[in-house]
């Protein structure tokens, strides 16, 4: 069989049309967070906060131990959903809003997120284009929420997406 009579699919997020208020996505698998995963991103984001770094200073304060760094939770949380919803059907992130983290993320602790579509409506503004509001959450291995965020994405329908250039990748 050569490559023209092979099915090919490419993975793809969810286009605006395709998105339903009130529907929930969960996002599999999830993800543990690692030590390392705390050290690297809080030192290449230039935050030197103990509470991420230093152990023993960690152990002293109200939770006993180093806590990961909050934007990683939150830039993980997001990324789970990518796959599933706005893998190349994105045009922009327009916003977060309504950032919580009410319970602390440690070492050795899973994401799992899940994420609620709350809005979707056509741009005024841009043809083909529109908005999607979609509320994350986060918890953790034990189904305790530990964050939370709405995001608000520019994203393309279908029929747009498609009629603005060549869908295809070139293969190499």
């Amino acid at each position: 069989m050569n490559i023209t009579d092979t099915q090919r699919i490419e993975q793809r997020g969810l286009y605006l049309d395709e998105l339903k208020e009130g529907t929930v996505y969960v996002h599999r698998p999830g993800r543990t967070l690692t030590e390392a995963d705390n050290v690297l991103f809080t030192t290449l984001t230039m935050n030197n906060q103990g509470l991420h770094l230093d152990a023993a200073w960690s152990a002293t304060q109200p939770f006993g131990q180093r806590l990961m760094n909050s934007l990683f939770t939150l830039g993980t949380m997001i990324g789970q959903s990518v796959s599933q919803l706005t893998e190349g059907t994105i045009v922009a992130q327009l916003g977060l809003t309504d950032v919580r983290f009410p319970h602390p993320m440690f070492h050795g602790d899973t994401l799992y997120t899940e994420t609620e579509i709350t809005e979707v409506r056509m741009s005024s503004s841009r043809p083909g284009q529109g908005i999607a509001s979609m509320k994350h959450t986060g918890r953790n291995q034990d189904a305790v929420v530990v964050a939370e965020a709405t995001r608000t994405c520019l994203m393309w329908t279908r029929e747009a997406h498609e009629a603005s250039g060549p869908a295809e990748r070139k293969e190499p």
